[in-house]
């Protein structure tokens, strides 16, 4: 596996790892749009990882449709992944101008779509959640 999709494994599993921290809060403590935030923004990067994997180019996008079908031609059962109401979660939830906070359950189902595209998109990427925390500690040690 070449640096670049190890780069974005990293990302996208500092986002999940983020969301999952957030989520187990107490109710009263859950900052739900960063919760719905980081999920999307996992799917997005994992995605972006296969992609690259694949060597299957994608430009500067966030929309998980794209991604999703982009990461589909290479392997079909990715098409299966129901993640397109988190695209809403990558821009609009972070300015003011379309103002809502995300209920507690709509921050649930985000994390928990993100657990789920996690276990199918490491299994096609061939890894494995302790490797990619090595990773990032060899990474931490480094610097």
């Amino acid at each position: 596996m070449n640096e670049e999709v190890k780069e974005w494994i990293i990302k996208a599993y500092e986002d999940y790892v983020t969301a999952k921290y957030l989520i187990s809060l107490p109710e009263d403590e859950i900052i739900t749009s960063a919760v719905c935030f980081h999920s999307q923004q996992f799917v997005e990067k994992i995605f972006k990882a296969f992609l690259v994997l694949c060597k299957i180019k994608f430009g500067r996008t966030h929309n998980l449709s794209l991604l999703k079908e982009l990461c589909s031609q290479k392997d079909s059962s990715i098409a299966e992944l129901e993640v397109e109401d988190l695209n809403m979660y990558a821009v609009e939830s972070r300015y003011p101008e379309i103002f809502w906070i995300p209920s507690l359950e709509e921050a649930r189902k985000a994390f928990e779509k993100a657990e789920h595209v996690k276990e199918l998109m490491f299994k096609k990427l061939n890894i494995q959640e302790g490797e990619v925390i090595n990773w990032i500690r060899k990474l931490k040690q480094k610097s």
